[in-house]
């Protein structure tokens, strides 16, 4: 399918988060994932869910996967399987960005076409990791480099290659 992307930041060790928070406040990283989500679906977890506000979603379709039954105070729409959200998307035109959590990624990692990644230059403590992938998959491109305090950091696009 190539309607499904990815934005996430990771740590140099592929860290995510810790206690369901994420482990750095980058401003200018915040932005642009507003900008790259605003106005598509996205695709989160039960508990990504649950650890944004709920204007985090506002400007955005939000499909949740999560087998569990949700009771949540805003629109979102539930699938209790991948199957059947692939099929939801393979029958849409509309691009799906998955933003989370590590279960979400790695589920959705295998059927998605580019991927964006802020790429935290350090080591942190954390108890969730973006899933491990092989490089030589995709074509990448260098978005940017930056600084924000003490971190380095930079944005790289993944393109899947095509099969040959």
């Amino acid at each position: 399918m190539d309607n499904i992307s990815l934005i996430a930041a990771i740590g140099k060790n592929n860290e995510l988060g810790l206690d369901n928070h994420l482990l750095w406040h980058i401003p200018e990283d915040l932005a642009f994932y507003k900008k790259m989500t605003y106005g598509k679906n996205v695709i989160v977890g039960r508990n990504t869910l649950f650890s944004m506000p709920a204007k985090a979603f506002d400007g955005r379709v939000a499909y949740v996967l999560s087998p569990d039954k949700l009771d949540v105070n805003f629109d979102v729409n539930s699938f209790d399987c991948i199957e059947n959200l692939l099929k939801y998307i393979e029958n849409s035109n509309d691009e799906f960005m998955v933003i989370g959590g590590a279960s979400i990624y790695k589920q959705f990692l295998p059927y998605v076409k580019t991927m964006y990644l802020t790429e935290v230059n350090d080591y942190f403590d954390a108890d969730t990791f973006f899933p491990d992938f092989d490089v030589n998959d995709y074509d990448v491109t260098l978005m940017g480099e930056y600084q924000e305090g003490n971190l380095n950091y930079v944005r790289n696009k993944y393109v899947r290659k095509r099969d040959k």
